[in-house]
């Protein structure tokens, strides 16, 4: 089961470049934010009200507002920047957050970074701008893939400190729980900019809105497959499986959009996957081997 509920996250999450492209044929970006964290937050509540009969929001624990705002902007961005670029552009989101975890956790929580980890980062960064460069002229990527990446960094920011709130808020919340409460405002504060900026940006199909319904559900439901999985699932197995979504969003935009995928980006996704498994797999193989000694 721990498997099944491994490869669903996964295959969900690189699906979400595609299904934001579809919706955007008929809503703008900030409507498709907003449905995403709404329609999530109603598929994340029956699955509660199920289980436990009952909902509750939690309002006070600045983790919870922290989390909020960092998941707010990470999927504002994130939206904002697919539907002006390559459907498989929000790859770029993981390793550009991994580096921006190392460097709190290095310079601001003072924790100590190996050279592995420096040198991972490394890997990730040359990754990172071998996609966004992708063999363009220089005045080409200023005027356009430089601003795609910049909205992709932003999105990164906030996932780093949606992450942060996840360790923090995990210690006293089981997953669904916290999610739940982290989403229903990030619902709230999305809303806030609809009356300036929702729009339709086509007529109404049903392609569009079964992508944002999906949307929907994958906000809800796969924070929380995944967490279960990891429950179950070796480490390396996890390292494995999450790296190839990325496989997968690139495999998904040429099948569906016939997006012009490069050996650059072929390359870059490479290079950062490489950094990730190199970051990721001996440290947790060190921890087991203290938990077991210990």
């Amino acid at each position: 089961m721990g498997y099944f509920l491994l490869f669903l996250a996964i295959l969900s999450w690189s699906f979400v470049g595609i299904l934001v492209k579809t919706a955007g044929v008929m809503v703008d970006s900030a409507t498709i934010t907003f449905a995403r964290f709404s329609l999530g937050i109603v598929f994340l509540g029956i699955l509660l009200f199920w289980r436990d009969k009952k909902l509750r929001i939690r309002l006070n624990h600045k983790w919870i507002w922290i989390g909020a705002l960092g998941k707010s902007c990470n999927y504002y961005f994130e939206n904002l920047a697919l539907s002006s670029g390559y459907s498989y552009g929000n790859i770029l989101i993981g390793p550009i957050q991994t580096v921006i975890l190392l460097l709190l956790s290095a310079f601001y929580f003072k924790e100590h970074v190996s050279k592995r980890g420096w040198a991972a980062a490394a890997v990730c960064i040359m990754g990172v701008l071998f996609i966004s460069w992708n063999g363009q002229p220089i005045g080409q990527i200023v005027s356009g893939s430089g601003l795609t990446t910049f909205l992709f960094v932003l999105a990164a920011v906030g996932t780093s400190f949606h992450v942060l709130s996840q360790k923090v808020l995990i210690q006293s919340m089981d997953s669904e729980n916290m999610n739940f409460s982290v989403f229903f405002w990030c619902s709230l504060l999305m809303a806030l900019p609809l009356p300036f900026q929702a729009h339709a940006t086509g007529s109404f199909n049903l392609w569009s809105a079964g992508a944002l319904v999906l949307l929907g559900l994958i906000t809800g439901l796969s924070f929380n497959w995944y967490a279960k999985a990891m429950r179950k699932v070796s480490f390396s197995v996890l390292i494995l499986f999450g790296n190839s979504s990325v496989l997968f969003s690139i495999l998904w935009s040429y099948l569906f959009f016939h997006e012009p995928i490069t050996l650059y980006i072929i390359g870059g996704a490479a290079l950062f996957i490489a950094g990730l498994m190199l970051l990721n797999w001996p440290l947790k193989h060190a921890k087991l081997r203290k938990s077991t000694q210990a």
